[in-house]
């Protein structure tokens, strides 16, 4: 009887590699969505939009990650992980080239593009963390490639209006595609091994073991519900939080946007604070619960104390970049084998950014037939307490 080939072992180089390329493909993730934003008026005035036609614009890349989750799944279980992540990452840049090539055609079919890229990464990340990282540390490289979310945007939003005033938008929009090139490079130097160890250890596990299928488990659906709630409220906080500091506190609109930049940078100190509790705590109810503690405190703290707007959008922040760490490190924990966490993350996602992709609206409709922000922030509250029940659900269940 002869034996299947032994998979090669995981070095700590190999880990190192495989980290730094999770990091980079993480800086393509969003960037490329929020770029265009700080340029949102120059592009609108050079193709002769209005300021809807230039929202939906912005809106498509999360409808994508909802439509497309389907696409991006089918996608990696077809080509493999390593090589669907090189595609995704080809079709970025193609995307980020095609939308600063043309007009209003050029600019929706390239955002879509890259809308569709982006949510192959979404998917994909996940499943390679659960394969290859050692469980004690799963957490901690979620962490960074969270932390990385936040960094590849705030790169972009820092860069491209002063790359604009000297090249002009379109050629600063293209830049940014120069990023892909170098995280498909990356990649492929960081998961050369992974795709070794995979292929010697045969067709990948189903990860059935005799249980329930995949879909049928409560804790896939309570995650999916929770990652819901999450992605709700951070969608509806970015979109309107300039806009609320701006009509409560009376700042121009300028520094209203650079104050919102707070809840944007603190997301780092929650990616990285997570994985600190996953490993004091032997389960991620505790982790859990800190983050959902801290989302409540950003409006419930600018509902009876706007002027400490700091603290509160700061714990927005921190909860923001934990809710996604936790939120993933329960997929990771709870998926039996790598085709079920791929099926997951895929659900998990799709859902949750289809529920993220009204927040904005839902926020701003209830703000419009109010005309106060008390009901937007206890909507937000809301999503909140959906977190909470749904992610504590799935926490005790993973």
């Amino acid at each position: 009887m002869s034996l299947a080939p032994a998979a090669p072992p995981v070095t700590r180089r190999g880990t190192a590699l495989l980290v730094l390329a999770l990091v980079a493909v993480a800086l393509n993730l969003r960037g490329p969505i929020v770029a265009i934003t700080p340029v949102l008026d120059t592009v609108g005035a050079d193709l002769a939009i209005g300021a809807a036609t230039a929202g939906l614009v912005t809106g498509l890349p999360v409808l994508c990650f909802a439509l497309a989750t389907p696409l991006a799944s089918l996608l990696l279980a077809r080509a493999g992980l390593e090589r669907g992540v090189l595609i995704a990452l080809g079709a970025l840049l193609v995307g980020t080239l095609v939308r600063s090539a043309g007009g209003l055609e050029a600019v929706v079919v390239g955002t879509i593009v890259i809308g569709i890229a982006i949510t192959v990464g979404n998917v994909a990340v996940p499943v390679v963390v659960g394969r290859d990282v050692d469980p004690r540390r799963a957490g901690l490289v979620l962490g960074g490639y969270t932390a990385a979310l936040n960094v590849g945007s705030m790169i972009t939003l820092s860069f491209t209006v002063p790359l604009t005033a000297a090249l002009g938008w379109r050629a600063a929009l293209a830049v940014w595609g120069g990023l892909a090139v170098v995280a498909a490079g990356v990649w492929w130097l960081g998961t050369r091994g992974s795709a070794r160890r995979a292929a010697a250890a045969g067709p990948p596990d189903e990860g059935t073991d005799g249980g329930p299928v995949w879909w049928r488990r409560p804790v896939v659906w309570a995650l999916t519900i929770g990652f819901g709630g999450q992605a709700f409220s951070y969608y509806g906080v970015t979109t309107w939080l300039p806009l609320l500091l701006h009509d409560e506190l009376g700042m121009d609109p300028a520094a209203a946007g650079v104050s919102a930049s707070v809840f944007q940078v603190a997301a780092v100190a929650g990616a990285f604070g997570v994985p600190v509790l996953l490993r004091l705590f032997p389960g991620p109810l505790p982790a859990l619960l800190a983050v959902c503690a801290c989302w409540a405190a950003l409006p419930l703290g600018l509902l009876l104390a706007p002027a400490l707007w700091p603290v509160w959008c700061a714990l927005g922040g921190v909860a923001q970049g934990g809710g996604f760490t936790v939120v993933f490190a329960m997929v990771v924990r709870a998926a039996r084998g790598p085709a079920e966490a791929r099926r997951m993350s895929a659900l998990v996602q799709g859902g949750g950014y289809l529920v993220a992709a009204t927040g904005p609206a839902v926020v701003g409709a209830v703000h419009e037939a109010t005309a106060t922000w008390t009901a937007p922030l206890l909507v937000v509250l809301g999503a909140v307490a959906v977190l909470t029940v749904a992610g504590s659900a799935a926490a005790r269940a993973s």
